[in-house]
């Protein structure tokens, strides 16, 4: 017996003008693991594809390429017997029809620390709605990667004060002091004038009253550890393309609630005009192609060569996933 699927915001009123539906799967998601140097990128994979469309694909692959007639998933399609031609087949086949949005987890920190730790939090944080604070986050990553192990510790140190989840919590005192001594170490590598600004504004004043307001469940902070929801709002963006509205469909995620995805819609919302985001469904891969479809991309495109830098995917991606794209 399959349990009931969670999360999702399906939309309230029957949706009329123009809308767009796509089919959504990611790959590489690990929680609020985000350092683990196995999977360094999390990929979020975006058709527009009808039902009668992505059947017909997954056919088509597995009459020409042998694979099995069980569901098409990632892995299996990777290591098929003529994986390659059947990636090129199948990019040729989704031209125009789909995107990818590319997270390389140790950059999507960065953003996080300046997001909640130097601006004022937000829903939008993450998107193209906050890219004026792309420079200050890339200064940072740049010039910490070059700073040799004390960059790791201070990523880590901003993991354990932004993880909320009771068990694995430090006391806020000492989570605080912790981020604070690895930040400390970390300018004491003497980085570039840029970057050891932001470390400098990293007051603990500031510090504090957000752990304060993280560990009170504070519902207008986003999760700070989770990728997903940016990643889900920039894959609205790119295809409203600033005058459609998009439904998803996606295959299950728990980290998006209904709680989460009302707030996002109505950050993504400009003017007097309606949400981009029209709603979220959720969907079980085994009973939608569409969403198999959006997980053999998801799949292929997180193995990419140089986190996505080159490669047969790069058209695929989105312009801004959250990655050093110069660096």
């Amino acid at each position: 017996m399959r349990l009931p699927l969670q999360g999702g915001m399906p939309p309230a009123t029957p949706l009329v003008g123009d809308v767009v539906e796509i089919a959504c799967d990611e790959s590489g998601f690990s929680g609020t693991n985000l350092l683990d140097p196995g999977s360094p990128v999390i990929t979020h994979a975006s058709v527009d594809l009808a039902t009668g469309e992505a059947s017909e694909l997954i056919a088509r692959l597995r009459s020409r390429f042998d694979f099995s007639p069980t569901e098409l998933k990632s892995g299996q399609f990777r290591r098929g017997p003529g994986a390659p031609q059947a990636l090129d087949w199948l990019l040729t086949a989704l031209d125009g029809r789909a995107r990818v949005h590319l997270v390389d987890k140790e950059f999507f920190l960065v953003t996080r620390i300046v997001d909640l730790l130097l601006v004022k939090p937000t829903y939008a944080a993450g998107t193209r709605l906050t890219q004026r604070h792309r420079p200050t986050a890339v200064s940072l990553y740049r010039a910490g990667r070059s700073a040799g192990p004390d960059w790791a510790v201070f990523l880590t140190a901003f993991v354990d004060l932004a993880r909320t989840k009771r068990r694995r919590q430090q006391p806020a005192a000492e989570a605080v002091d912790g981020f604070l001594r690895a930040r400390d170490a970390l300018a004491g590598t003497g980085l570039e004038p840029q970057a050891a600004a932001v470390l400098d504004r990293l007051s603990r004043p500031r510090v504090r009253a957000i752990v304060d307001r993280l560990r009170a469940g504070d519902p207008a902070i986003p999760p700070p550890l989770e990728p997903l929801l940016p990643a889900v709002a920039e894959t609205v963006l790119t295809w409203s393309d600033g005058h459609r509205r998009v439904l998803v469909v996606h295959d299950e995620q728990s980290a998006l609630t209904a709680g989460r995805l009302g707030r996002l819609q109505r950050v993504l919302a400009v003017g007097a005009g309606p949400s981009p985001l029209a709603g979220l469904v959720m969907a079980d891969s085994r009973d939608d192609p569409r969403v198999q479809v959006a997980d053999l991309l998801a799949g292929m495109a997180r193995r990419m060569p140089a986190d996505g830098h080159a490669g047969p995917l790069r058209p695929f991606l989105t312009p801004t996933s959250l990655r050093d794209a110069d660096g």
